[in-house]
């Protein structure tokens, strides 16, 4: 949307103290716009709920972001652009791929702790049930996130460091225990974000029957 004429008038020139304003001024838009998101959804936050919070115009806000849209998109694309590197930095210190699954899991939880607002933002971009489109750039970070977990696991099959089993299952089991975790943990509850995923690798890599118990019965299929 165009800024009215009155607005682009008014509109300061453009020095490297106006352009340091700007930038300060669209971070703050952006830290907004990642709390509400998340707590309001993509669908539940409007334009004019940024502005209010943020104390400024719509006008003003156009200024900064044409639309919602490309507000949410850039919004997704640095979360994922930063947890994209931050894990595969982490990851680069495992020895082997097993301790690199564990090392993903963990990174990613440190990553939850610290920017839990823009993970949710992020990942309603993705689950929602709306008409949010993420854009190819995204779905690229996505994926390649993504495959810094499944690429582990087979190179862990490989080397016989886990059983035989689905990568791709696998993966989507350990991402399902991060993409869940917002929904039900208390950043101030009995566990840290870095405890509870602790405990679900453990679970993950080692099952939950005790050691010597006899395995469960499984239920013969019935005939149709």
């Amino acid at each position: 949307m165009a800024l009215p004429l009155n607005d682009v008038a008014l509109a300061p020139p453009e020095t490297p103290a106006v352009r340091s304003r700007s930038d300060a001024r669209q971070e703050q838009l952006i830290e907004i716009a990642i709390r509400l998101f998340a707590r309001k959804g993509y669908e539940g936050t409007s334009l004019r709920d940024i502005a209010d919070e943020a104390r400024i115009t719509k006008a003003a806000l156009y200024y900064h972001f044409p639309n919602k849209e490309a507000l949410y998109e850039r919004i997704v694309l640095e979360s994922m652009q930063a947890l994209v590197d931050t894990v595969g930095r982490a990851m680069a210190a495992g020895l082997s791929p097993a301790e690199k699954v564990r090392i993903f899991m963990l990174a990613s939880a440190d990553f939850l702790d610290r920017s839990r607002d823009s993970w949710i933002a992020s990942s309603n971009a993705f689950w929602s049930g709306s008409d949010i489109d993420p854009r190819s750039a995204a779905v690229h970070l996505r994926d390649e996130y993504e495959h810094l977990l499944r690429d582990c696991i087979t190179d862990a099959i490989k080397q016989g460091q886990f059983r035989p089993i689905d990568a791709a299952m696998a993966g989507r089991m350990l991402l399902s225990m991060l993409n869940h975790l917002p929904r039900w943990h208390s950043p101030g509850g009995r566990l840290s974000t870095r405890q509870v995923i602790d405990q679900y690798i453990d679970m993950a890599f080692n099952g939950l029957r005790a050691v010597g118990a006899t395995a469960p019965a499984v239920p013969a299929k019935t005939k149709k």
